[in-house]
This record gives structure tokens, sequence and C-alpha cells, in this order.
């Protein structure tokens, strides 16, 4: 696929970024903190106040990051040595008239993203008044942000992005991956991807079809995708949103896809939008995705929207036209009332094909802000997974263990005469995902014992006697219970066994 501009040009665009310092670090140090963190919640008024001065990382700063129209000199001056002419040519910027002169104005994003730069379509912000076009391509979000914390980032060889749009994660997938292949249904998608792997020195795969379609029969390391996930009637006005799939149905297809597409030990992971529908607990309708794939799988939904807000918030995403917007709600909405949809979960899911006969699923609800980034937790709840499984039953009970950093015990109680009734514990993670868990008191006991120094059957010994119980009937209860606060990392394994 080719890129906007050929490799000279391309060579001196990066040339013109690098030496005016147009980097993450250089607009950073150039404006400020304080001018940066109120760049980043929208807020330019600073920035404008500083960069008036018209130099070059000034003039690029005021062009890409703020939308303004800059005198043709001065945009000049900052893009060389890439000819002015050359720019305007492969739609970087375009010439403009504003108060009777002519100017210049950004045409795409040009985003500053650490050392290297991404190229997309301008965003509904700077192009007011105007809806997106069919077409468009999104730049750094939200949503691909989520995505690239949550990637594992061990060293791999074949690593594939799924609907790159303008390569986000492809250019993640660089840092780690021998080699790299991006595929989008989108000919501008691939041609601004293209623009930003030769910018940033890097040489990608780049394949246009339908999600998996133009990779049918390859296996790979790594699978990555921030699909076009948005749930609904299943027409395609906008290419980044809609797959053209009815309801959640693309992510559906991507669960059934991911046997086929990873090789041994291989993960795939995707962010995914499901259904709630009445009467249909949501984790039956997304286990359902997975029950044949023969991959242990993490999922984790981490937010859900009522209908309404769902469809006003895709609607003004695209700027959707004022006149027809009305009739476009209506119509989505009326789809979600005929399919009983009552809510729209939105998370992540993480599969890997590990070989086992009998695959680890878990679906959880973890509506609160995720840590960032998340890759390193969700490898260390996989290697939880493979630790609990080389230690079947009673295998169990020669670990050692210690609790996770920061564990705390809360209790819940009732003053009464003979004083306070506990009636509720729990013990938490205060970082990471911030598990809970209910336990008795004599799962607390069992958990403050948890130092390090003797294995669970020796703990489980001592508690038996101290209680009076049956040390065989609680050894069936604690081992459920330990491979539970094992796998959530309330309780960690203290060197070898």
């Amino acid at each position: 696929m080719r890129p906007l501009l050929d490799t000279s040009g391309v060579l001196r665009l990066r040339e013109a970024l690098a030496s005016a310092g147009y980097t993450a670090p250089g607009i950073a140090e150039r404006l400020g903190a304080a001018a940066t963190a109120q760049a980043r919640r929208g807020d330019l008024r600073e920035t404008l106040r500083r960069t008036e001065t018209g130099d070059r990382i000034a003039t690029l700063i005021r062009l890409f990051v703020c939308g303004q129209t800059e005198p043709v000199a001065a945009v000049e001056s900052a893009l060389a040595p890439l000819p002015l002419a050359d720019a305007v040519q492969a739609g970087l910027v375009e010439p403009v008239r504003c108060d009777g002169r002519l100017g210049v104005r950004a045409a795409l994003v040009l985003e500053p993203y650490g050392d290297r730069w991404i190229l997309s379509d301008l965003s509904a912000s700077l192009r007011p008044g105007r809806p997106l076009p069919a077409d468009h391509v999104l730049g750094l979000g939200a949503a691909s942000a989520t995505l690239a914390g949550a990637v594992v980032r061990g060293s791999v060889g074949d690593a594939l992005d799924l609907g790159t749009g303008c390569g986000v994660q492809a250019l993640h997938l660089a840092d780690h991956a021998d080699r790299v292949t991006a595929t989008d249904i989108s000919e501008r998608a691939l041609r601004l991807a293209a623009t930003t792997a030769a910018l940033n020195g890097l040489d990608w795969e780049l394949i246009q079809g339908d999600l998996t379609a133009p990779v049918r029969g390859r296996r790979f390391d790594l699978v990555v995708s921030n699909p076009p996930f948005v749930t609904g009637p299943g027409v395609t006005t906008h290419t980044y949103r809609d797959s053209g799939r009815a309801g959640d149905g693309v992510c559906a297809e991507l669960a059934s896809a991911a046997p086929g597409l990873l090789r041994d030990g291989g993960t795939m992971q995707f962010l995914a939008n499901w259904l709630h529908v009445t009467g249909q607990p949501w984790q039956d309708r997304v286990a359902g995705w997975l029950a044949d794939t023969g991959l242990d799988a993490w999922v984790v939904q981490r937010d859900v929207s009522d209908p309404a807000g769902y469809v006003d918030l895709w609607l003004s995403d695209a700027a959707e036209d004022p006149t027809t917007r009305p009739a476009r709600a209506a119509a989505w909405l009326d789809w979600f009332d005929a399919n009983k949809v009552e809510g729209i979960g939105f998370g992540l899911i993480t599969l890997r094909a590990g070989g086992h006969a009998d695959p680890t699923v878990r679906l959880e609800d973890l509506r609160q802000p995720l840590p960032s980034p998340l890759g390193p937790l969700v490898t260390a709840w996989f290697d939880r997974q493979d630790w609990l499984r080389e230690r079947p039953g009673a295998r169990l009970l020669e670990a050692r263990f210690r609790t996770a950093p920061g564990l705390v015990l809360r209790q819940e109680a009732t003053l009464g005469a003979a004083g306070w009734d506990v009636e509720r514990q729990v013990v938490a993670e205060t970082t990471g995902l911030c598990w809970t868990q209910e336990v008795d008191p004599v799962a607390v006991a069992l958990i403050s014992g948890c130092t390090g120094q003797l294995a669970l059957g020796t703990q489980l010994d001592l508690l038996a006697a101290a209680n009076q119980v049956e040390r065989d009937l609680l050894a069936e209860v604690a081992l459920p219970l330990v491979g539970q606060l094992v796998e959530r990392g309330l309780l960690l394994p203290a060197g070898p066994d």
C-alpha cells in the first residue's frame, strides 16, 4: 500500500519534524507542564498564547495540534526541507483564505506519539459543522489507548493488527514483534497506516480486506484488534465504527475466528461491545461465543451503557447531519427495542491457545477505572492460571503462600449489647484490579497465616485442630477458596513447593 508521500518526501518530512523538535517530549518542553496538561483536556488557550512566536515548532503545534490557519511563509519554514507544494499534494495541509489572506491549515492530524508520529483524519472538533466522511480514519483515542495498554508485550515472531486504522496498534507491535501484518477494509486507512509506518522507519505488511479475510489460513503469535465494534442494526455509515454485522455479531465472529489465527501458545486480544438482552445474563451470551474455541479466555467488562446514551454517543462522535440525526437515532433505538436490548457492555477479551482440553474461561464484571498499563496484569493472570493447573487437587496442599502487597481486611459489624457483632468480612486488594473476596473467620485465619513459611497442608492441620473440625472436611472447603484467591492475585505462591 502506497504512503501519501514518496520515499524522498517521507524522509524530508521526518527531518522537518525531528529538527523542529515536534515530538511529544519536545512539545511538553516547549509548552510547559501546565499548558501541556490543559491541552490534553482540550483546553488550547495557553497553548495558543505560548506559540505566538512563529518559530518552527510553534507553527507545527498551532497547525496540527490547535487546528489554526497559519501564514504560508511560516508553514514553508516549519515543513522544510519538505516543499509546501508536496505537502499540499499529499493532502497533509491545504491552502485557505482567512481574512482576505492566503494561509495554510492542516488537512490531516499529524500527532506526535512519544518520539514517533501518527497520521489520521481530522477529528470532529477540528472540522466544526462538517459531518465525518464515511471513510474517516480515527487517530489516537480512548479506545486505542485502552487496547494498547492492555496488550501483552512479550517478544513474538508474527503479530497481526486486525482493522488497523491509522496504525496505532501496529506501531506498538513493531516494538516487540519480528514481523507486523495489518489489515483494514478501508484503502484510506491503509494509506495513512503506510505513511505512519514509513514516517517512523518501519516496514509492515498491509493488506486490504474485511477483518480476518485477508489472512485466512495464516497463523500468528499475537493478534490484536480495535474492531468496528459498535452494535446496532447492521447499517454501515462509517467504516471506523460500523462492521455491517447486526447486533454484536462482529465480536462473536472474531472470537470464532481466533482458533484459526493463533499458533500454539498464541494470544488474541480485542476490544468488544456486547448486548445485554432482557432475560439473558451477558456472561452467558459472551461465553457462548467462546464455548467451542478450545481457548483459555479472560473477559473483562469495564462499562455498560444504556441504549439511548449509547446511540447519542456514537451519533455525536461522527458529528452526523443534524437534519437526519433524529431519524437515525429513532431507527437505531427501535432496533434495540425489537431485540430486547437493555444495555450495551464494553470490555476486553483475551484469548490464548493454551492447548488444554478443558480451557479456563472467566468473565468478570469490573466496572471501574482499570490500571494502565493493564498488559502486565493480563500476563500475570494467565501465569497464575498455569500455576494452578500444574497443581490440581491435593498438590496445592504442598504449596506455600504469601499475601499480596497491600492486602486489607474490611469488616462490617453491628453494635449490640454484647459489643460489636461482625456480620461480614472482605479481603481486598488495594492495587491493580482491586479484587475483593468475602471470607469467614476460618478463612481469615488461613489468610493471616500465609507468610510464606508453612505449606498449605500444614496450615490446615493447625486450623483443624484449633477449630475442632475434620481436616479433610476443612480441606474440601479451603482448596477451592485458595484457588480463587490465587487466581485473583490475593494470595501469591511463595517460592518452590
